[in-house]
């Protein structure tokens, strides 16, 4: 496999034909991908949200500025960031550490107390704006994944976020909307997929020191 091959033929995909779903097997590849992204700390503060449902999707669209991506790709992914995070998340991680890796808590201690002092020295609003970073790697990750198994994907930001967090129900979930992938298989009638990918050179976009 050439990944560099790969990403140049991956594009964010306009038009998808809307007759062709992914199998279970296939998203669920996206998934488990995407939830190995790297994460500040690991905490991973943000939540994935599949949306099928075609009502949803319908409501989604309309909140998308009428995007067709939302309706006719095979699944809509929303990225929400988490808007409550306190130290109880952290609590939450270090057992999670203790139980995956079979050792005692006590021995997290030092890395426990480092990220309780970052949660509480931070006002809300910007561990949010944080969760909506660890969100966007992600989402790299998402893209990347989806172009190593052929399956194509459009990272997509334009949309109303509080008409999204009201149609999915997220605040009172302490949770807002952030980013969305849409993923499946592009139509043969979408002519982005045959334009040159157009990027910066490397001279012109890399400093070496």
């Amino acid at each position: 496999m050439d990944i560099l091959e790969k990403l140049n033929w991956r594009y964010a995909t306009k038009q998808f034909d809307a007759q062709k779903k992914l199998s279970e097997a296939q998203l669920q590849k996206i998934l488990e991908a995407t939830n190995l992204s790297a994460s500040s700390f690991g905490l991973q503060p943000f939540q994935i949200f599949v949306i099928e449902d075609l009502t949803t999707r319908s409501n989604l669209r309309e909140a998308a500025w009428r995007q067709p991506q939302v309706t006719d790709a095979s699944q809509v992914l929303v990225f929400a960031a988490q808007t409550n995070i306190s130290e109880q998340h952290v609590k939450e991680f270090i057992e999670r550490i203790a139980e995956t890796r079979n050792m005692p808590k006590e021995a997290l201690a030092e890395y426990e107390g480092m990220m309780k002092a970052f949660v509480t020295a931070q006002p809300q609003e910007a561990l949010t704006q944080w969760a909506a970073k660890q969100a966007y790697i992600a989402l790299g990750f998402l893209l990347v994944t989806c172009a190593i198994e052929g399956i194509d994907a459009c990272p997509m930001e334009g949309f109303d976020k509080d008409k999204f967090d009201e149609i999915l129900g997220l605040k009172e979930k302490n949770l807002t909307s952030v980013v969305m992938a849409t993923i499946g298989t592009r139509s043969n009638e979408d002519q982005y997929q045959h334009l040159a990918k157009v990027r910066k050179s490397l001279n012109e976009i890399v400093t070496k020191i």
